[in-house]
C-alpha cells in the first residue's frame, strides 16, 4: 500500500491564507452546489404558486431537521481523518471511514420513520392543515434517498479529510443538472411523464442524492482515491472503542446543528403563525441566506481539514495561523454577501415570487438578514476549526445559549409583543449569532489549536 502523503506547510499568513483558499474553494463552490438542489426547487416548485412554495418550505424545514442530525453523527470522523493523514497513519483513516459508512447506514432508519410522520409533525407545530399533507407527500417519496446521501458525506468527509475535494465537487455540479432535468420532467409532466407537481420535485430530489452515491463510489474505485488511506473489513472496523470515539465526536457536533437549524425552523414555525405570507417571505430568504452560508460553511470544512492535518503533523503554531486564516476568510466572504443582500432586497426575492405582498415582506427582512451575515460566517468557521481539535462539545453549549436563551425569545417577544413581526424573528436571530460568533473568537483565541495535541 503506498504511503500517505506529507502535510505542506506554510511560515506566513498569507501562505496560510492560499493554502487554505485551494482547499476551501473547491468545498465552498461543493456547498454551493447542494444549495443549488434547494434554489431549484423552490424556483420550480415556486411556479405552481405560493401554497406549493410554503409547502415544500415546511416539508424541508421538517426533513432536513432529522437529516443534519444523521450528518453530525458522520462528522465525527472529520478529526480522526484529518490528523491521521497529518500523522500518515492509513489504517486509523480507513477505518474511520468504516465506522462512518455504519454511522450513516445505521442512522438512516430513525430519520426516515420522522420523515413518515411529518404531516403530524407539522400539525403539532401550528401548522396549516393543508400544507402540513402536502409537506407529507413531498416527504414520503424522499425516504430512499436517506442512506445513499449520508453515506456519499460519509466517502465525502474522507476524501476531503486527506485534501481530495475535485471529486465531489465535479459529481454535485452534475447532479445539478441531473436535478434541474428530472424536476422538469416529473413537475410538470414532460416528455410523457405524468405532471406530479410537488411530489415529482420529491421524486427527483431522491433520484438525484442515489446518483450522487454510485458516482463518488465509482470515481474513487476507477481512481483509486483509497490508496494510502485504506485497510480491510475486519472485525476492528466494528470496535465498541473505535465507535465511541466517533460518536463521541459527532453526538455533540449533532446536537450543535440539531440546536442550530432547529432554532431557525423554530422561527420558520413562527413565521408560519403569523400568516402564510409571511411564511412564504421567510422561505424565500431563508433560502437566499442558506444559500449564502455555503460559502463559509466550506471555508470551515476547509478549517477542519487544514487545522486537523496541521495538529497531526504535530505543527500546533501552523494550525494557530491556519484557524485565524480561516476566520478572516469566512467573515471576510459574508460581508460581501451582506452588501448583497441590501443592495438587492427589492430585485432577489422576485427569482423566486411574483405576489406583492411576499415581495414586500421579503424585502423588508433581507437587510436584516445581511446583517447577521459577518456572525454567521464567523461562527461556522469557528466551529470547523473546534471540529478539527476534536472538541465538539463546547460548540452544542454555545448554540444551546445563543439560540434557545437569547435568539428565540427575543425574536418571539419582538415578533408577538410589539409591532415587529416578521422582522422581530429575524433580529432575534441576529442577536443569538452574534453572541455565538463571539464567544467562539475567545475561544479560539485564549484555547486555540497552539494548545492541542493531536488525537491517540
Amino acid at each position: 500500500m503506498s504511503e500517505a502523503p506529507r502535510v505542506q506547510r506554510s511560515n506566513s499568513l498569507r501562505g496560510e491564507l492560499l493554502k487554505l483558499a485551494s482547499l476551501a474553494l473547491p468545498v465552498a463552490v461543493t456547498q454551493v452546489g447542494y444549495m443549488l438542489f434547494g434554489l431549484v426547487d423552490m424556483i420550480m416548485v415556486g411556479g405552481l404558486g405560493e401554497t406549493s412554495l410554503a409547502a415544500a418550505g415546511l416539508g424541508t424545514t421538517w426533513t432536513s431537521s432529522s437529516m443534519l442530525i444523521g450528518l453530525g453523527l458522520v462528522y465525527g470522523i472529520d478529526p480522526i481523518v484529518t490528523q491521521a493523514h497529518g500523522a500518515r497513519d492509513s489504517t486509523r483513516m480507513g477505518l474511520a471511514l468504516h465506522r462512518g459508512i455504519a454511522i450513516a447506514l445505521l442512522s438512516s432508519l430513525p430519520i426516515a420513520v420522522s420523515w413518515a410522520f411529518t404531516d403530524w409533525g407539522l400539525s403539532i407545530l401550528g401548522q396549516e392543515a393543508e400544507l402540513a399533507a402536502m409537506a407529507q407527500e413531498y416527504a414520503l417519496v424522499q425516504i430512499p434517498s436517506v442512506p445513499f446521501f449520508l453515506v456519499f458525506t460519509a466517502l465525502r468527509q474522507y476524501l476531503q479529510g486527506r485534501e481530495i475535494t475535485v471529486p465531489a465537487l465535479v459529481i454535485v455540479l452534475v447532479a445539478n443538472a441531473l436535478n434541474v432535468v428530472a424536476n422538469w420532467i416529473l413537475i410538470h409532466g414532460n416528455l410523457g411523464a405524468p405532471e406530479l407537481g410537488l411530489v415529482g420535485c420529491g421524486i427527483a430530489t431522491s433520484i438525484t442524492r442515489g446518483a450522487m452515491l454510485f458516482g463518488l463510489v465509482a470515481w474513487i474505485a476507477v481512481a483509486k482515491l483509497h490508496r494510502g488511506a485504506w485497510t480491510p473489513w475486519t472485525r476492528a472496523s466494528f470496535s465498541r472503542a473505535g465507535f465511541a470515539e466517533c460518536l463521541g465526536y459527532g453526538i455533540p457536533v449533532a446536537a450543535m446543528i440539531a440546536l442550530e437549524v432547529w432554532a431557525f425552523q423554530i422561527a420558520t414555525y413562527m413565521s408560519g403563525w403569523i400568516g402564510s405570507t409571511e411564511l412564504a417571505a421567510h422561505t424565500v430568504v431563508m433560502n437566499l441566506a442558506s444559500t449564502a452560508f455555503m460559502v463559509p460553511l466550506g471555508i470551515s470544512f476547509g478549517a477542519t481539514t487544514r487545522v486537523g492535518n496541521l495538529i497531526g503533523a504535530r505543527d500546533p503554531v501552523g494550525a494557530q495561523r491556519a484557524a485565524w486564516a480561516s476566520l478572516v476568510l469566512g467573515a471576510g466572504s459574508m460581508a460581501l454577501f451582506a452588501l448583497a443582500f441590501v443592495a438587492l432586497r427589492d430585485v432577489l426575492p422576485t427569482i423566486y415570487v411574483t405576489e406583492v405582498g411576499v415581495l414586500a415582506a421579503a424585502s423588508a427582512i433581507l437587510p436584516i438578514a445581511g446583517a447577521f451575515q459577518i456572525f454567521d460566517g464567523t461562527q461556522v468557521v469557528g466551529c470547523g476549526i473546534l471540529r478539527a481539535m476534536g472538541k465538539t462539545r463546547p460548540i452544542a453549549l454555545f448554540n444551546l445559549v445563543a439560540y434557545y436563551v437569547l435568539a428565540l425569545p427575543i425574536g418571539a417577544w419582538l415578533a408577538f409583543r410589539t409591532d415587529a413581526g416578521l422582522s422581530g424573528i429575524w433580529w432575534g436571530l441576529c442577536i443569538g449569532l452574534a453572541f455565538v460568533a463571539a464567544i467562539l473568537v475567545a475561544w479560539v483565541r485564549v484555547r486555540g489549536p497552539a494548545t492541542e495535541s493531536p488525537l491517540a
